[in-house]
């Protein structure tokens, strides 16, 4: 990406340039066109413009023809600059985003299953939706900011040599007009900071809404949560009202002081002319040039609060890239055994045979209990042999031991892709084992159906189902099912008992079901 960076900032700069000498050049013109002569100790400024712009290099005196093709060539350069500036910077902003999005995504699959109880649902989406568009925008206004910046030193130049009195009001004017916007943006930062937070509160009692819908109507309690939703929604209005009022202020600053220092700079240069110290053509230059500046203090006002929303996104960023995860690697792990592992669980006392097909009936938390086996907390739990899971390569692990809970999600996309996790068992042997293979034939394209989030199209009994399917596909030495068939009928459970028991022969298949259906094709059961 720097080189991204270094192209937009040098267009960037190609692109204001021509707009900064402009107005000079007009000014020239009219005085040509008029017959005048600039006032007296103008010859230091037209030779520095001259040589500037190149008129004299190839014999052309200053005459009107000259100084319109000059102006007719400025055009020309700012035009295409101006276009290859905003592609550029362009690309700059999406491909700032784009890696921050992926770094964030990448740190959080290294973080897992304990990011949910280290930051809000909310914060995450907020983050992929906003903030990483506000982080590239600041990338993006890089090229203008560098450019307005080198223009407006190139102006205060040609007009101090030109007139140090109408050069000094630019020069200390400007700055000081855009130094009156800074008291604004620690505030607007705040607030911006305080709406920011509100937008996240919002966004995660509304995933919360949508997870649960079903779950409302069943209780009746849609209303409850609406009216929280929306007094929720209020306090963003309300915090989104705050920072515009201070954004709107910082507009009207920004228009209002740089208006100050041209009617200044018109002022003076007016009364130079009826002193005869300046020509007609040099106060157009003048005029054009104090009202151009109001562009470079524009941008920097832009920037700034461009910057001072990256900021608040960075931030949010930075808290969840400082985020570690709950487990970890030992320096020196101990590799698993090769073949079929068993599992010992000391805090329950729970025993899996390696290659058989266990039944566990508990009386606590099926998904702690899921979740200790396939060391996604911290515990004493070890394989058959003695070997402690925590001293063993958590990679290892990962790709050895899956658990599947019946709460797990099914992502969009083709259910092909969405299903399939692995090849050593076919998607089609998958699909019969979860007795989903009706659920396929029922869709319109088959495998190739666009399921949308959480594939909300099938009812939960089919999400169920092709999400065994999809823990089948993987074919781990070890398989936890949480409940995998919670949300089936009796009928459809004792199938895919009989086919799952098939399918898992000689590899260790744990199931946590109080279902006698499972217990019946099991060969061993425990209770705990």
């Amino acid at each position: 990406m720097p080189g991204t960076l270094a192209t937009a900032m040098a267009f960037g700069v190609l692109a204001a340039l021509p707009a900064a000498l402009m107005p000079l050049a007009i000014g020239k013109a009219i005085d040509a066109a008029l017959g005048q002569k600039a006032g007296p100790g103008s010859e230091p400024e037209e030779d520095i413009l001259g040589e500037l712009l190149g008129v004299g290099a190839w014999g052309f005196g200053g005459s009107l023809i000259t100084w319109v093709t000059v102006i007719v060539l400025l055009g020309v350069v700012q035009v295409i600059s101006l276009g290859l500036a905003e592609y550029h910077s362009g690309m700059l902003w999406i491909r700032s985003a784009v890696r921050v999005q992926r770094e964030v995504l990448a740190h959080g699959t290294r973080v897992g299953a304990a990011l949910p109880r280290k930051i809000r649902s909310g914060d995450v989406v907020a983050i992929g939706s906003t903030d990483v568009y506000s982080i590239g925008g600041a990338f993006e206004v890089l090229g203008r900011t560098v450019g307005s910046l080198l223009a407006f030193v190139l102006v205060a130049a040609l007009l101090l040599a030109r007139s140090p009195l109408l050069g000094a009001v630019v020069l200390i004017g400007v700055p000081i007009a855009t130094a009156g916007l800074a008291p604004l943006l620690g505030p607007l930062r705040r607030r911006t900071e305080e709406h920011r937070e509100r937008v996240g509160d919002a966004t995660t009692i509304a995933a919360d809404i949508v997870s649960g819908l079903r779950i409302l109507r069943g209780i009746g309690g849609e209303r409850r949560f609406a009216d929280r939703f929306a007094e929720t929604s209020q306090r963003v209005r309300h915090a989104g009202v705050a920072a515009g009022r201070i954004d709107a202020w910082l507009s009207g600053i920004e228009v209002f002081l740089p208006g100050l220092v041209t009617v200044a700079v018109i002022w003076l240069g007016a009364r130079l002319v009826l002193a005869g110290e300046l020509s007609v053509g040099e106060l157009v230059a003048f005029y054009g040039v104090a009202a151009y500046l109001v562009i470079p203090v524009s941008t920097a006002t832009s920037a700034a609060h461009v910057v001072s929303e990256a900021l608040v996104a960075g931030g949010r960023v930075i808290k969840v890239l400082s985020l570690e995860p709950t487990l970890s690697s030992p320096q020196h792990p101990s590799p698993l055994p090769v073949g079929p592992l068993g599992l010992h669980d000391p805090e329950s006392g729970l025993r899996c045979a390696p290659g058989a097909l266990t039944v566990v009936r508990t009386n606590g938390s099926a998904e702690e209990l899921a979740d200790r086996l396939g060391r996604y907390t911290d515990s004493e739990v070890a394989i058959h042999g003695g070997l402690p899971l925590r001293e063993a390569d958590l990679a290892e692990v990962r790709r050895r031991i899956l658990v599947a809970h019946n709460q797990d999600v099914l992502f969009s996309g083709r259910l092909r892709n969405e299903v399939r996790l692995g090849s050593r068992v076919s998607l089609d042997e998958a699909l019969w084992a979860a007795d989903a293979s009706d659920v396929v034939a029922g869709l319109p394209d088959g495998l190739e159906e666009k399921l949308i989030e959480r594939g909300r199209q099938l009812s939960g009994g089919q999400r169920q189902r092709l999400m065994l399917a999809r823990a089948l596909t993987a074919d781990p030495d070890v398989l936890v099912l949480d409940e995998p068939t919670s949300a089936v009928d009796a009928h459809t459970e004792a199938r895919i008992a009989r086919r799952v028991a098939h399918l898992r022969r000689g590899r260790t298949t744990v199931v946590i079901s109080r279902s006698p259906l499972w217990a019946s094709v099991a060969d061993a059961t425990e209770e705990h």
